[in-house]
């Protein structure tokens, strides 16, 4: 792909968290489903893409921003490859010692994907990402991850997003099971279910939601579909 890519075609966003949270295995996924690489690397591994210094790689953490770039169809776009949308995607670091790396990405990002550890919920560096985000008026998507852990809850996680970062966050997905139990997710917006199967989860894999999920799903969508009308004249 060109350098000189329409800009009306390109999307900057950024991938912040505490540390732990799982930033940097979130950007090998982005790499795998977007075809860019064929193999999802690990971070205890030392071999992911954007943890390439020596000192990252020794210490399992993310010491300087790193870019990535990968091309995607918008779903409503159908298979058409000359309306794919170009990614510059910037993985932060989480450590505390870091934090201006953070600081400094906000200023190109047109979002930013939030994550959070399932388990811990909002930790201390989600609050100052959020913070810097807010200066710099970064729209933000949360990102619950790690709810197949045990103690992970997506409740707990939520409530905690609701209760320290924003009271205007809703849920675009439901995970279906917890823990040892957690086989998958439910999109709210396209209601469908999605799990992932293979060696790491390498093969997504779409169907009907179960039908015991099939209430809770349209109650939360509802609640999604009010936020947003809320939140747009033109659909009032």
């Amino acid at each position: 792909m060109s350098r000189d890519y329409p800009l009306e075609k390109v999307r900057n966003f950024g991938i912040v968290a505490h540390v732990d949270a799982g930033k940097t295995t979130t950007s090998e996924r982005i790499l795998y489903y977007t075809g860019e690489s064929h193999k999802i690397g690990e971070v205890h591994e030392g071999n992911t893409v954007t943890d390439w210094m020596e000192q990252e790689r020794e210490r399992g953490i993310t010491i300087t921003a790193a870019a990535i770039t990968c091309f995607w169809n918008p779903s409503y776009m159908g298979t058409d490859t000359s309306k794919k949308v170009r990614f510059n995607v910037i993985d932060t670091p989480g450590h505390i010692d870091f934090t201006s790396e953070v600081k400094r990405s906000m200023r190109v990002l047109d979002g930013a994907v939030v994550v959070f550890d399932g388990v811990a919920g909002v930790e201390p560096q989600s609050e100052t990402n959020w913070r810097y985000a807010e200066e710099a008026e970064v729209p933000r998507v949360c990102y619950i991850n790690k709810l197949d852990r045990t103690g992970a809850s997506f409740e707990k996680s939520y409530a905690s997003i609701l209760d320290r970062l924003s009271t205007k966050a809703v849920r675009m997905q439901i995970p279906i099971g917890l823990e040892d139990k957690f086989e998958g997710v439910i999109d709210l917006l396209g209601m469908k279910a999605y799990k992932f199967e293979g060696e790491m989860g390498k093969n997504v894999i779409a169907y009907d939601i179960p039908a015991e999920y099939l209430d809770e799903a349209k109650k939360y969508r509802a609640e999604l579909v009010e936020r947003i009308v809320e939140n747009d004249d033109a659909l009032m």
